[in-house]
């Protein structure tokens, strides 16, 4: 008890972003201190080596001995020793390393995952040093941290989409009345890139080169100005290294898969709305948050769809975050 009490005197409370393709890190009293990708990478005895952008750097590129590594998968932990491991690092590196550490912790946790799944976060997050775990979903930490008015009697959507799910939630007086999550976000449209570049040139590219094309060509609605992008890969029959250039068409057409599944879900949520929160919505629009939000045109392909205005956070990679920072700022009250 009193080694607890001497710990919390150290620490300082933070919230955690734990995502499938970056932790995002807020400090009470501080703001946002970290930002980098949720990859680790290991010995061959699992011992950590390294994390973050270091650790990102070797995907794809490490010798036998040493794995690079998503520790989450589609928002949940798939590997809990390398996930404990990098929330540790994590809180020791926004402590200036000091190991005498015990914050409490909010963390961010996908909509509608499983209790086990719940659990596994917050084992992981006591066994990396918390002394308290506070699990918040995420499109509720999202609406905060874009500033909607999640406690007013009045509905509000909000469309998170992370690397590994995608939250969709209508909010009321600050809870959820509805929501939806699907394992279909900025993974799977990095996936289906490097399948049509493999289908349609016969080449095959690494994740983080499709990450790569996603962000700089990708588009869900038509440009005003279509890009290109010289990309470069092995070729499948010769298996010799190969220059191409792909179109933001091209990508597109790649990409109508999981952009159609995205706009499904915020179909069926709608449908599902009460009719006195619809005349809310179908007056103050959608918010888009998380990396996915930063696709080409995809607030324009939503509107296409649903004839709701779309509106993008101000800055929608730390709307999550930023949620959890705020609740960290009440959590006395």
């Amino acid at each position: 008890m009193f080694l607890n009490f001497l710990k919390s005197l150290f620490s300082l409370d933070i919230g955690i972003d734990l995502g499938t393709a970056n932790i995002l890190i807020y400090v009470k009293g501080k703001g946002i201190v970290c930002s980098e990708p949720s990859v680790v990478a290991t010995r061959q005895d699992r011992s950590p080596l390294a994390f973050g952008a270091e650790a990102k750097m070797m995907l794809g590129k490490t010798p036998g001995e040493i794995k690079a590594l998503r520790p989450l998968k589609d928002g949940v932990i798939a590997y809990f020793e390398e996930t404990e491991e990098m929330i540790k690092y994590f809180i020791r590196k926004v402590h200036n390393k000091h190991s005498f550490v015990a914050p409490r912790i909010v963390i961010s946790i996908p909509y509608g995952i499983t209790m086990v799944e719940k659990k596994a976060v917050e084992d992981a997050t006591l066994s990396a040093g918390a002394r308290k775990v506070y699990l918040i979903e995420e499109p509720r930490a999202a609406a905060i941290g874009a500033g909607l008015a999640v406690n007013e009697p009045r509905g509000c959507m909000i469309v998170d989409i992370g690397g590994g799910t995608t939250e969709v939630a209508i909010l009321s007086l600050g809870g959820i009345v509805i929501a939806n999550s699907i394992r279909y976000a900025g993974d799977k449209m990095d996936q289906h890139i490097a399948e049509f570049i493999r289908s349609e040139h016969n080449l095959l590219i690494g994740e983080r080169t499709s990450e790569n094309i996603k962000i700089t060509v990708g588009s869900a609605a038509a440009l005003e100005e279509e890009l290109t992008m010289d990309i470069s890969g092995r070729e499948i029959v010769s298996g010799l290294p190969r220059n191409i250039s792909i179109t933001s068409e091209e990508i597109r057409q790649a990409l109508i898969p999981p952009v159609t599944n995205i706009i499904n879900v915020i179909k069926i949520t709608l449908e599902k709305t009460p009719p006195e929160l619809s005349s809310d919505i179908a007056e103050d629009g959608i918010m888009l948050a998380g990396g996915g939000a930063l696709l080409h045109g995809l607030d324009v392909k939503i509107f296409q769809e649903t004839g709701l205005k779309v509106r993008i956070a101000d800055d929608p990679l730390t709307c999550v975050v930023k949620g959890t920072g705020k609740v960290l700022e009440t959590l006395d009250k």
